[in-house]
Formats: C-alpha cells, sequence, structure tokens
C-alpha cells in the first residue's frame, strides 16, 4: 500500500474538474476526521439537508448555508442574517428552549434575496418551532421546505402537584385531605403520561336524633378511577360522564372537607345536617340528620337521608331521601322509617342511610323493648392504597334499657343508644359516618342526645412516573 501526502489537490489543466478515483473504488473516511464545505454539494443526497450545528446560539449571528442552528431566544429576541442566496442553499434553525413564542427569531435578508417571494423580513414566532429553508431563485429566494413543532414527537409527562398528606402507592402519589387546603398543581401533565385524577370526596355525616332519634345519614360519596388507574373502586364509581378521567390543569384547586353535623339534644338543640365536601367540579351533599323529639320527625334529605323518629304518638315517621341533590351515579342512599308506638308494644327510630345501602326501618317489640334500625352500609375503596369503608349511617336508638339498638353501618356510622342519659355513638372522624340516634327516656329522666356525625375526606389520585 502507498501514501500519499499533500495540502491540496488540483486539477492537470484548468478544467475545473478533479476525478478522485475509480468506479468501484472506496474511499475511508477516518474516525475523528472531519470535512468541511465551504462551496457548493452536489450528489451526496436529498437536496434540503442541513449539517446541525451543535453549539447553541444566544445572540445574532450570520448563518452558513448548509448548517441548522438551534437558537435560545431565553435571554430575548435575536437576529439572524440568511446567507448569500444560491440555488439549492439550505439552513435550518430549531427553538432550543421553547422560547420563540415570547421571543421570536428574525431572518434577516442578504441583499435583495427574498423569502417567499417577499422583500420583508421574516418572523419564526412558534413555540418549538424546527424550519429548514431552501434557496429557489430570485423570485421567490427562501422558500420553506419542512417545519414542525416538538409537540409532533411528544414525550411523557405527568401530573406534579403539592397539599394534603402525601403518600406513594406504585407509580401513584395519593394526596389526602382531612381538613381544608389546597391541590396545587404544577404541572397538568399530558395524555403520553397522564393529565387526569381519581379522586374519592366524602361529605360530613348527619348527626343522630334525640328521645327515640333516628340515625344521621352519611355524608355523600363520590368517587371515579381515571383510566390509567389500577387500584379497586368502589361500587359507586363513575365510569362515563364529566365527572370520569377527570383532567386537571396548572392551578391551585380548593378543598373542603366537611365536618359532621351536630347531634340532637333534646329538647334544646335540633342538631343539624353534615356539610359538604368539594374538589374541583365535584361536590358531596352532607349527611342528613335524624328525626327527633320536639324536632323534625322525619329523617332530613341529604347525601344519605336520616332515619326517622321512634314516634310514641303511633305514626310511622319517614326517613330522609338520600342522593340530595341528585348525582350519577347515586351519592348515597334513603334513611330508614320509624316505627309509631302501638298500644302493647314501644317503637323503634330508623336507621341512617349509608354510600351503597340504605338504613333499616325501627321495629316495635313488646313493652318495654323498642328495636333501632341499623345504619346502611358505607363504601368500600381501595383509592389510598388500602381497602377501607367510608360513609356508614348511623343506627337507630331504642325505647328503653330493655329494646335493641341499632348498630352504626360499616364505614364509619355510629351506633344507637337505648337509654339516658348515655349519648348516642358518633360518627367516625373522616368517614363522613352518621351519628347514632339518642335512646328514649320512657317519658322522664334527663335529656338524650344523638351522636355527632363524622367529618368527611378527600382523596385525589393520580400516576406520576
Amino acid at each position: 500500500m502507498s501514501e500519499v501526502k499533500v495540502n491540496k489537490i488540483s486539477p492537470r489543466t484548468n478544467c475545473g474538474t478533479t476525478t478522485l478515483g475509480d468506479s468501484g473504488d472506496t474511499f475511508t473516511i477516518p474516525a475523528g476526521v472531519s470535512i468541511t464545505n465551504s462551496g457548493t454539494a452536489s450528489g451526496f443526497g436529498a437536496t434540503g439537508a442541513v449539517s446541525w450545528n451543535t453549539t447553541v446560539k444566544t445572540s445574532g449571528f450570520t448563518a452558513v448555508a448548509g448548517e441548522g442552528y438551534f437558537v435560545n431566544t431565553t435571554g430575548g429576541a435575536v437576529s439572524v442574517n440568511l446567507p448569500a442566496g444560491t440555488a439549492g442553499a439550505v439552513v435550518g434553525f430549531k427553538d432550543y428552549a421553547n422560547t420563540f413564542d415570547s421571543n421570536a427569531v428574525t431572518l434577516v435578508q442578504n441583499g435583495s434575496d427574498k423569502i417567499g417571494g417577499s422583500t420583508v423580513n421574516a418572523t419564526l414566532s412558534t413555540e418549538g418551532l424546527a424550519v429548514t429553508l431552501v434557496f429557489i431563485d430570485s423570485t421567490q429566494g427562501w422558500l420553506v421546505t419542512d417545519n414542525g413543532t416538538q409537540d409532533t414527537a411528544p414525550t411523557a409527562q405527568y401530573v406534579t402537584a403539592t397539599g394534603g398528606t402525601i403518600t406513594t402507592s406504585g407509580d401513584f402519589k395519593i394526596h389526602t385531605f382531612t381538613g381544608p387546603g389546597t391541590f396545587c398543581v404544577s404541572s397538568a401533565g399530558n395524555a403520553t403520561g397522564s393529565n387526569t385524577v381519581s379522586y374519592a370526596v366524602v361529605a360530613g355525616g348527619g348527626g343522630g336524633g334525640a328521645e327515640e332519634g333516628g340515625g344521621g345519614g352519611a355524608g355523600g360519596y363520590r368517587e371515579s378511577k381515571a383510566a390509567t388507574d389500577s387500584y379497586t373502586a368502589s361500587p359507586l364509581n363513575a365510569t362515563s360522564g364529566p365527572t370520569y378521567n377527570l383532567p386537571v390543569s396548572a392551578t391551585g384547586f380548593p378543598i373542603t372537607v366537611g365536618s359532621g353535623g351536630a347531634g340532637q339534644v333534646a329538647p334544646s338543640s335540633p342538631g343539624s345536617n353534615g356539610n359538604p365536601s368539594t374538589f374541583s367540579s365535584i361536590t358531596s351533599a352532607g349527611g342528613g340528620r335524624g328525626g327527633g323529639q320536639d324536632a323534625p320527625l322525619a329523617g332530613q334529605p341529604g347525601g344519605s337521608g336520616g332515619g326517622g323518629h321512634g314516634d310514641g304518638d303511633g305514626n310511622n315517621q319517614p326517613g330522609g331521601t338520600g342522593n340530595t341533590p341528585p348525582v350519577s351515579p347515586a351519592q348515597g342512599t334513603n334513611g330508614g322509617a320509624g316505627a309509631g308506638r302501638t298500644g302493647t308494644t314501644n317503637e323503634g327510630a330508623g336507621g341512617g342511610g349509608g354510600a351503597t345501602g340504605p338504613g333499616s326501618n325501627g321495629l316495635t317489640s313488646p313493652n318495654p323493648g323498642g328495636t333501632g334500625g341499623p345504619g346502611g352500609a358505607g363504601a368500600t375503596s381501595s383509592i389510598n392504597g388500602t381497602p377501607t369503608a367510608r360513609a356508614g349511617g348511623g343506627g337507630g336508638a331504642a325505647t328503653t334499657p330493655n329494646g335493641v339498638i341499632g348498630t352504626g353501618g360499616a364505614g364509619g356510622g355510629g351506633d344507637g343508644t337505648k337509654s339516658n342519659p348515655s349519648t348516642a355513638g358518633a360518627g367516625t372522624v373522616n368517614t363522613g359516618g352518621g351519628g347514632g340516634g339518642g335512646g328514649g327516656n320512657g317519658g322522664a329522666g334527663p335529656a338524650s342526645k344523638g351522636g355527632a356525625g363524622g367529618s368527611g375526606i378527600v382523596i385525589i389520585r393520580y400516576k406520576f412516573q
């Protein structure tokens, strides 16, 4: 093998053409060798291709034909002088930091060279833009032959947020709010990664009634599992409509966690319904209070309805209507009716409705007696990583110490009572459980007390990786 070392190869005569090798020969360029083209290349592939310069430009410069440039306009607008136009010359530009929309690049013509047939300088002002221009002739000058944005090749992005107590379950973040706060989203993600959230929004439970009082209804229970999620949802999971696959934006979402309603103290305090919980477009209604003595005898409407009073005057008092106001899927169920006393039997109060099951009716039983209706069952979900029941109804009260109390529904419902001066069981904190109904006093003795409703909870979950 022979070796020739020269600094320049020129034609033997002034013919303007030099031929390297013969047909079938191969020329090998070793690693580390660079070839610089300062003229016009032909026969090396498709017209319009550029060689990208990987030195990022942050200020004005003059482009060289055949090169593409990454331009960072974070610090301000940049002007680029185009090279002299010769047929087939090509240049390219790419928005390095996605800032062309705030600080544009101006392409300045070289002399009388036109851009797209115009004598006006061109402006690149689209975020993420990449554009290639080829000079064709003096009539049209530089023409765009290719353009696009980074959105045409998206990478996976995920929701990023703060607020509440944050835990992790596999690829999912869980934000739990047991009181008011803000779910602050700093990145809304995208469809390639995730841009929707799962949620469970539970309102405060209703307070129990007094003096053969009905159990309080559970706070409204609303849940939806996002399409990207994998936990086991409750039967109330929304799988369609505007509350399903709930999107978020980069903003703060105020969170309201409803407090439980007060239990009735007969006859001085009527007690109250629970309070609503909210997140984004989701509102869960507070549970209805149980019916009681010297107050509305019927159970009150709410997320789930309160149980009816065990009426000593022989009337069957109805339970409150659940899913009030109505949403789909239903956020709760009806309260049970109270049973009125007859000549030989004593009354029992109705149980409060739960998220997935209605409160049972109270029953009469031989005097002395009376049987309170159990509270309705709550909903069980694994949204926080562990199967947990919430929004159980409160149990109804019995009439006398010999009666049978209604137990609270699974999911935090409080038990009813059957004698004074004991106070009925309260709904469990942060479950939205209804308070139990206060027992009867047989016409004498200190005032009966219904149990307070349990406060609600808001849980938000999303894929973060």
